[in-house]
């Protein structure tokens, strides 16, 4: 199988981009015009970019649970947002049912676990949000399929470079090895959660955060930034500062969405990162009430601690082995 994977050009991969862009927008403009905000559901960007970028990859290998995972967790979002108010218990339980979700239904769709946290973080209580989730990701695996029947067999010849890239990336989304990496997951989460609760920044733990921490905990010893341990909190300060002079530039709208997701992908090129949830940073001001700095300055001091975190486990696992 690995043999056979094969990866975008630079001219195909534009276009895969550009794809993703016009989806995106798409989206907002749905979200928009229905006056239900829930379907921008911002982990969009960092699925429909990996799904079109690489139409061979884990994420779109899995149309029905590229559908279906994110709806789940968006339901048990819902249930436990509107049966407690937001704090140490309620954060746990979500991000523990999510969990419970993804290695239930054998997903590799991580990002399911932001779907579920969402609702949590900005307090929404619609039952219409799971529809609204599933609205989302119905279009993209569709997208994905059509995407993949047109131009994947016209893609270019890969490079070693960029064949490396790909299996890296498709490692990095496979469901982690062992259990101990859940328990370094869930403290951190407790961590975050007790640190966001009495700074009153709830965005320290911006869902996303919890996708980019299953990622690194779970595969440790291939996480791509693991090296460049600044980089993570430098480059998601600045996704996160993008998404937002772009709502408060052009409002919230397909304009804003699209821009967001732009300076996001230009944004890990510059600094060479394969984040998808990053992408999902830039677009969570699209579903914020008033965004203001302190959101930017928020996900810098979420992403520096996990990258804290990150690098104590490493020590702690290693010394263990030894």
């Amino acid at each position: 199988m690995i043999a056979r994977e094969r990866v975008r050009g630079p001219r195909s991969r534009l276009g895969a981009e550009l794809a993703a862009l016009i989806y995106i927008a798409l989206v907002a403009e749905v979200a928009t015009a229905t006056g239900a905000f829930y379907v921008m559901f911002p982990e969009l960007g960092a699925l429909s970019h990996d799904v079109l970028t690489r139409p061979n990859g884990r994420w779109a290998r899995a149309p029905i649970a590229l559908m279906a995972t994110p709806a789940l967790t968006a339901i048990i979002g819902i249930f436990v947002t509107r049966a407690m108010p937001y704090g140490f218990l309620s954060v746990m339980l979500t991000v523990g049912g999510a969990l419970i979700v993804i290695f239930a239904i054998r997903s590799p769709i991580a990002p399911a676990i932001s779907a579920g946290l969402l609702p949590l973080v900005l307090g929404v209580k619609s039952w219409w949000y799971p529809p609204g989730v599933l609205f989302g990701t119905v279009l993209l695996a569709a997208l994905s399929v059509g995407w993949k029947s047109l131009g994947g067999s016209g893609a270019e010849a890969p490079s070693e470079s960029a064949r490396d890239d790909n299996l890296s990336a498709d490692a990095l989304e496979a469901s982690p090895a062992g259990y101990g990496w859940i328990g370094a997951l869930m403290i951190f989460v407790a961590l975050a959660t007790i640190v966001a609760t009495v700074t009153g920044l709830r965005f320290i733990l911006f869902p996303p955060l919890v996708v980019i921490g299953y990622e690194m905990l779970g595969h440790p010893d291939i996480c791509p930034w693991a090296r460049r341990p600044l980089s993570l909190p430098i480059a998601c300060f600045l996704t996160a500062a993008g998404g937002l002079v772009c709502v408060r530039f052009f409002g919230v709208g397909a304009p804003a969405a699209a821009l967001a997701m732009a300076w996001g992908i230009a944004v890990l090129r510059v600094f060479d990162l394969h984040i998808p949830p990053a992408l999902a940073i830039a677009l969570l001001p699209m579903v914020m009430t008033a965004p203001t700095i302190a959101y930017p300055l928020s996900v810098g001091i979420g992403t520096l601690m996990l990258t804290v975190w990150l690098i104590a486990w490493r020590r702690i696992t290693i010394v263990d082995a030894g």
